[in-house]
């Protein structure tokens, strides 16, 4: 395996939990979502993963989508996180908090 390999791992684990913590700040369409987490080069995350997973989060319930007309061009999607996409993300949050600080004695030599 390669760097890159472990990297593209590494980012296909945290791109829900990245998800639902924006919409969970703010109510946003993908693009909108796209331009946000470019400030965040080391998350990588492309349309091509953005959309299907968007798409997958809605048939789970996790978020909802609503169209919204715009003044130009065709109506976008604006999605919001449901109340079982918000309990999800406290579970998320708290098991990443679990493995974070695990992780960090590992890495730091105290276990």
């Amino acid at each position: 395996m390669t760097i890159d390999k472990w990297k593209t791992q590494l980012r296909k684990g945290a791109a829900e939990l990245v998800v639902l913590a924006l919409l969970g700040r703010q109510p946003s369409s993908g693009v909108a979502l796209l331009k946000r987490v470019e400030a965040f080069a080391a998350i990588g995350l492309s349309g091509g993963a953005l959309y299907p997973l968007l798409n997958r989060l809605e048939r789970e319930g996790k978020i909802a989508g609503e169209w919204q007309p715009r003044e130009v061009g065709r109506p976008e999607k604006a999605y919001s996180l449901t109340v079982d996409g918000q309990a999800w993300l406290t579970a998320m949050q708290a098991e990443r908090n679990s493995f974070d600080a695990e992780l960090k004695q590992i890495l730091e030599g105290d276990a």
